[in-house]
């Protein structure tokens, strides 16, 4: 089992940022140039759809767009120049602005829903448990300690009559966790998609609890940003690249079956036609953050609460 390591894990980021992502980009027609990182996942691939869709272009942005493969390195890869743009998670985000590093949401990402769920605990078909408390004592994995997921199955377990804190994690790569239950290794795996349908759809494990429920029935998932200091001396395009992400949210919302081959051509995995999608905002809320930073701070990885409208870039246009 891992210990609690931080989730940006920046040391030495800054310099070796541009290691952690291709050489070659993606660019469009003449237009303002920038230079951004996509997730290596679907709920932070707006981006994408709007580079294929000739949306970027249209807004007079010029996107070298490149795939983050590594979601530790994307602050440092910010705030040394390497990128002007990237996408994070909500808790990666807010880790960070705890610790003073400059940085400022630009555009909303994917946004969770209760009725589309893209998380969630799952379980082998025979095994015995049936309420929260049933996982008291028991291991159960999650991608890392600190991701979304993470913090859902704990709310999950702890406000459904289980207590969280007897439950044994251990970081492991999803595609891993049906197997690791099979082997009798662990006894609950927490996943998102696609793993979350793939086990499912198993003839062996079931899905035992909607975890991020316990979170809200809607918050933010996660977001783009860029530098403080970009983003004050930039705000018509700051502006113009989140009405973008916006456009090609929406658009991504109506259009599964095209959005999930342009997703497969920039990440190089298959998303089949059947699997849960993201769901993307529309909107620029800030209020659809908040759920996520009272779970950190409830669970002690926020020091003191955290107001969501402050991690926004300023100026920037709600919804």
């Amino acid at each position: 089992m891992r210990s609690r390591a931080s989730a940006l894990r920046l040391g030495g980021a800054f310099a070796a940022a541009a290691a952690f992502f291709p050489a070659r980009g993606r660019a469009q027609s003449a237009g303002v140039p920038i230079v951004a990182l996509g997730s290596h996942s679907d709920s932070g691939a707006e981006i994408y759809y709007a580079q294929d869709q000739g949306m970027c272009a249209a807004a007079g942005l010029t996107v070298n767009l490149q795939t983050a493969t590594d979601p530790s390195a994307v602050a440092g890869a910010v705030l040394s120049g390497n990128a002007a743009i990237a996408s994070i998670t909500i808790p990666g985000f807010a880790l960070a602005h705890e610790r003073g590093l400059p940085l400022a949401i630009v555009a909303p990402g994917a946004i969770y829903s209760s009725a589309a769920p893209t998380a969630g605990i799952v379980v082998l078909k025979n095994a015995p448990f049936k309420t929260a408390a049933d996982l008291n004592g028991k291991t159960l994995t999650t991608l890392d300690i600190h991701n979304m997921g993470y913090y859902g199955a704990k709310a999950w377990i702890d406000r459904n009559g289980g207590d969280s804190s007897t439950v044994k994690w251990y970081e492991m790569p999803e595609s891993l966790a049906l197997a690791a239950m099979r082997a009798g290794r662990v006894d609950a795996a927490e996943v998102s998609e696609p793993v979350l349908d793939d086990a499912v759809r198993s003839p062996d494990a079931r899905l035992f609890a909607s975890c991020y429920d316990a979170i809200a029935e809607r918050f933010l998932i996660n977001a783009y940003f860029t530098s403080a200091d970009y983003a004050r001396a930039h705000p018509e395009i700051v502006q113009r690249f989140c009405d973008v992400i916006l456009r090609a949210g929406a658009w991504a919302n109506k259009n599964h079956a095209q959005s999930g081959k342009i997703l497969e051509k920039y990440i190089g995995v298959p998303v089949p036609p059947a699997n849960t999608r993201a769901t993307y905002a529309e909107r620029v809320r800030p209020a659809d953050a908040q759920p996520v930073l009272d779970v950190l701070v409830q669970y002690g990885a926020l020091k003191k609460p955290l107001r969501a409208a402050d991690l926004f870039a300023p100026g920037l246009r709600l919804g």
